[in-house]
């Protein structure tokens, strides 16, 4: 079997296996992005600069990133010269596959849960990017696993962020650990790792402020919670879970790079993934920072949230190309 019908085979299998919800949530940046890329396959005759240059711009376009789309174009030029590729179509998959290398990593995508007792998760990002509401849905993720779930509002800062994540806490039918607004975030976290202890909980999920105003004692007050925490739960947090807007593209990534190595992130949630055209911004986040995605929103459902897996994330965004794959694979 030749080296493209394997590989053509092996998209158009993994593409059958993309459940609705990534297809659904990946519809604008499937329309935006891969329309354009499939445009291009299919109207340029031939590989050559003009055909990489039009490629470089539109993956530009879809927030991939400078930096990460140049290396690609390099493997892509490689790929060719290799393989003596001279038909712009028996690229597609090679691309493809070149993306999920690009978003898999080594790491696992998993999230990492106490093995013996109570596991904590600590969520950070700036305000606006649906922090409270990933919390919110990740409680509901755990209480249908059967898991006994409680919430420590520590966003003590914003107004309206305690009631929020109590509103969340009632729909979901959790408790939720708070103090006063303006109390000290720490202070919420401890009586909340008390009280999870107390009650037997089995995974406390903790917000914490997102303001910008000032880096430093955002910072400062992020290091004192991981303090009270790792005392009261020595292997505490297990998740640090960055949250970031995927529809604010670049912007995303410049906020990651803001939390970065000092807030300790193990992991990174995009929200709102189905509300954007650059669904690329996910590749860039993932190579510059070498942070994983853990999760994806995809709408604004409870269920809504996602366990990433790039396989599916790829094979979402370019389902008709692997179906035409497949077709040629049977003929």
């Amino acid at each position: 079997m030749s080296f493209f019908r394997k590989l053509k085979e092996s998209i158009a299998s993994k593409a059958e296996q993309v459940t609705s919800k990534f297809k659904d949530g990946l519809a604008k940046t499937r329309d935006a992005f891969v329309d354009k890329v499939e445009d291009l396959f299919s109207r340029r005759k031939k590989i050559d600069e003009d055909f990489y240059e039009e490629l470089e711009e539109i993956l530009i376009g879809a927030d991939v990133g400078v930096n990460t789309v140049m290396n690609l174009m390099d493997e892509l030029r490689a790929a060719v010269r290799k393989n003596k590729i001279e038909d712009p179509n028996d690229l597609q998959p090679i691309l493809s596959e070149k993306l999920v290398e690009l978003l898999r990593g080594e790491e696992n995508n998993e999230l990492r849960m106490s093995g013996n007792g109570l596991t904590v998760i600590l969520f950070v990002g700036v305000n606006g990017v649906g922090k409270t509401t990933t919390i919110g849905k990740m409680a509901h993720r755990f209480k249908s696993q059967g898991k006994k779930v409680l919430l420590a509002a520590g966003d003590t800062f914003r107004a309206g962020a305690i009631e929020q994540l109590e509103t969340w806490g009632a729909r979901v039918g959790v408790d939720v650990i708070k103090q006063q607004s303006g109390s000290d975030p720490a202070a919420v976290m401890f009586d909340a790792v008390q009280a999870a202890k107390n009650r037997g909980v089995d995974v406390l999920l903790c917000d914490t402020a997102g303001r910008l105003q000032n880096k430093v004692n955002l910072m400062e007050e992020l290091a004192k919670i991981y303090r009270v925490i790792q005392r009261e739960v020595p292997d505490a947090p297990h998740e640090t879970l960055l949250v970031l807007d995927a529809t604010t593209g670049q912007n995303a990534l410049s906020q990651a790079k803001m939390f970065g190595d000092k807030a300790g992130l193990t992991g990174l949630v995009l929200t709102k993934l189905d509300g954007t055209a650059k669904g690329g911004i996910v590749i860039a986040i993932r190579q510059e920072l070498n942070i994983p995605v853990k999760f994806v929103g995809l709408g604004e459902k409870m269920d809504d949230l996602e366990v990433f897996d790039s396989e599916q994330f790829v094979h979402a965004l370019f389902g008709k190309w692997a179906s035409e794959m497949g077709e040629e694979v049977k003929e």
